[in-house]
């Protein structure tokens, strides 16, 4: 139990180093007073969108001081632990300190890769589109399980969810649907979820109980402030407006309120109908259209700045990412990093954590893994 203690302490000492390097904790703590002193301004609020993005870095600062600070004061507790149960022969209360440890380094691996999350938009909001792929009813379910995994997965880290555009199947599940989930690097996390998403599972919508195969594609792409400038051309653009789709009843809008922008120059496509005023559904798609436009700028400067990240600008129909079996046996494995969970349950009901990390660990390390696919 001796070694194992002594290489748990270790690996954290070495995440704390890495966590103080990297958050310049001198620097962040006369930044995080500086904050204080104007979060107490009368007057900050008069300027709302300032104060959101000075309450915001003021948590942030917060989140990553408090942490960095829990983290070796539970090293210490710990390693105390293990050293007077050592002395005493108390095995029980040494594997108790032990477990303690694992669980500190667990935890300073992860915030140690949040930290790395250091990307020009990776610590804006995000949109999430899902698009179902070809497959009818069995595709557009598969969407919509798609949608409530990543609005599940926000909930789980506390962030906001709001619902941009859905058109609806023709029989059951979602065609296409936009989301923004809003939070402190919601899209750090969320960029590597970007790809095309398999199913395989014995169909519902089958009378004979046979095994469908389905496919639908994400697509993640940062929401980007009115500090970055993005030029488009109304000219390059074509607007239309048509009646948003839902499940019927009063809150179906039936005017012409939903808004479709397509970019010519790229073929980008962006839509909203989640207000009743075509006034801002349009402001809104303007905003996802200049979002989607930095976006492919961003992966323009990667692949020029880093080979690895070609495999992100080569998303496309065929291009899948992760498979999800739920039969004949129950398995979720990424094709890219090689990791697999037991319990496609957890994953569908938001458990992700573990598949980006994985993803970002092996985008900052530059590792690629060479999977096998599954059935």
């Amino acid at each position: 139990m001796r070694a194992e203690a002594e290489q748990l302490i270790e690996s954290i000492k070495q995440s704390v180093g890495l966590l103080r390097r990297h958050l310049d904790v001198d620097a962040a703590t006369r930044r995080l007073a500086e904050l204080n002193a104007k979060s107490e301004d009368p007057n900050l609020w008069t300027d709302p969108e300032f104060a959101e993005k000075l309450m915001r870095e003021r948590t942030m600062l917060e989140d990553r001081l408090s942490s960095l600070a829990k983290i070796e004061r539970d090293l210490d507790d710990a390693a105390t632990l293990v050293d007077l149960a050592e002395a005493e022969g108390d095995h029980a209360v040494e594997a108790e300190g032990i477990a303690a440890l694992r669980a500190l380094n667990a935890e300073g691996e992860r915030r140690q890769l949040e930290a790395l999350l250091s990307g020009e938009a990776d610590a804006n909001d995000s949109y999430v589109e899902v698009h179902s792929g070809a497959g009818g009813t069995e595709s557009c379910d598969w969407a919509r399980m798609l949608l409530r995994m990543y609005a599940r997965w926000a909930e789980r880290r506390k962030f906001k969810v709001e619902l941009i555009e859905e058109t609806a199947g023709d029989e059951a599940g979602i065609k296409s649907a936009t989301i923004v989930v809003k939070g402190h690097n919601a899209h750090g996390w969320l960029k590597t979820e970007s790809g095309v998403h398999r199913l395989v599972r014995i169909s519902p919508f089958d009378s004979n109980a046979r095994r469908h195969t389905s496919f639908a594609s994400v697509w993640i792409y940062p929401v980007v402030d009115d500090r970055i400038q993005i030029e488009v051309n109304e000219s390059d653009c074509r607007i239309d407006t048509y009646r948003a789709s839902g499940a019927g009843g009063q809150h179906v809008n039936k005017t012409e309120s939903a808004v479709r922008i397509t970019h010519l120059p790229t073929g980008i496509v962006v839509a909203c109908q989640s207000e009743r005023s075509q006034h801002k559904n349009r402001a809104t798609a303007w905003n996802m259209l200049r979002a989607r436009l930095y976006e492919l700028e961003l992966e323009k400067r990667e692949a020029k700045a880093n080979a690895d990240a070609a495999s992100k600008t080569d998303i496309g129909w065929g291009h899948q990412i992760r498979s999800y079996v739920l039969q004949p046996y129950q398995m979720v494995k990424d094709l890219r990093t090689g990791h697999v969970s037991s319990s496609p349950a957890d994953v569908l009901d938001g458990d992700l954590d573990p598949f980006m990390e994985a993803s970002l660990a092996q985008r900052l390390s530059g590792r690629t893994v060479a999977v096998e696919d599954v059935e």
